[in-house]
């Protein structure tokens, strides 16, 4: 069975590129090394961020990509945790792993850090760096 993993948006940015270390996170989406979870609130955020750093029609392609893999699973959270306090926007991430039964959250965002001191629901957040390890 294949690990199912939520993506932080920079995390996302950051493997998207062919020239950066990261780039086998992407390829790993395409190549089934691990299930994508996403919400349709995450692939806003995807659309509007890549948007700004590149250009719509990137933004365009990468989310029309992730909505015909087989290795995309989207998830309706039922349930808002609010659990990140210090930055509520990034709940979206934490409600769609909690949904999803996800393995792992990855984001090098510090506000992440707090799920590490929450019993439940247990959700194991890994820095880009660390996940990247996981797939080589």
């Amino acid at each position: 069975m294949l690990n199912k993993v939520v993506l932080d948006t920079n995390c996302l940015i950051m493997a998207l590129s062919r020239h950066s270390e990261y780039y086998p996170v992407w390829l790993g989406i395409q190549v089934g090394q691990y299930t994508l979870c996403v919400s349709n609130d995450i692939l806003s955020e995807y659309h509007e961020i890549i948007a700004q750093k590149t250009s719509v029609t990137v933004a365009d392609n990468v989310i029309r990509l992730l909505a015909e893999s087989p290795f995309v699973e989207f998830v309706d959270p039922r349930y808002h945790l609010e659990l990140i306090q210090a930055d509520p926007d990034d709940n979206k991430f934490v409600d769609c792993a909690f949904a999803a039964n996800a393995t792992y959250i990855v984001s090098n965002d510090k506000h992440f850090d707090v799920l590490k001191a929450i019993d439940f629901p247990q959700i194991q957040v890994l820095k880009l760096i660390e996940f990247l390890h996981t797939l080589l």
